[in-house]
């Protein structure tokens, strides 16, 4: 039990082991203030926190990297906001065709493959919990 009251006290830097981090985790991992952070979700629509039944956002590790990514983009390489939503588009359609190529990729579509994940990862946490 003692394991689960640390992890929650102490977010420390990006975690392999932690599934999700709110907001304020976000906030102390990024060095931006919660604001921005709504701010850039609704501007850039990539970024999407699991909301489930409560009004908390709950962010993926990727959606902590992807908003160190914009933070680059935007605060040392000088891209604008709009510069910046191009820049990310194209990132991300780079990766998303490097995965089509993939032969052995499965043939689920882009909503099941996100639906899979999602359950795959409150398994673990589910796991993660039960340990």
């Amino acid at each position: 039990m003692s394991r689960l009251l640390k992890r929650r006290d102490d977010p420390g830097p990006l975690s392999s082991e932690k599934l999700y981090y709110r907001i304020g985790e976000v906030s102390r991992i990024t060095a931006l203030k919660p604001h921005v952070l709504r701010y850039w979700e609704s501007e850039f629509k990539i970024i999407k926190p699991y909301k489930g039944g409560s009004l908390h956002r709950l962010y993926r590790r990727k959606d902590v990297d992807l908003i160190l990514r914009i933070k680059k983009l935007l605060y040392e390489e000088g891209f604008t906001i709009a510069g910046a939503k191009k820049k990310v588009r194209d990132l991300e359609g780079a990766e998303s065709r490097g995965r089509k190529s993939d032969p052995t990729e499965n043939s689920f579509g882009a909503k099941d493959r996100k639906l899979l994940i999602a359950v795959r990862e409150e398994l673990e946490g589910i796991r993660e919990m039960l340990k």
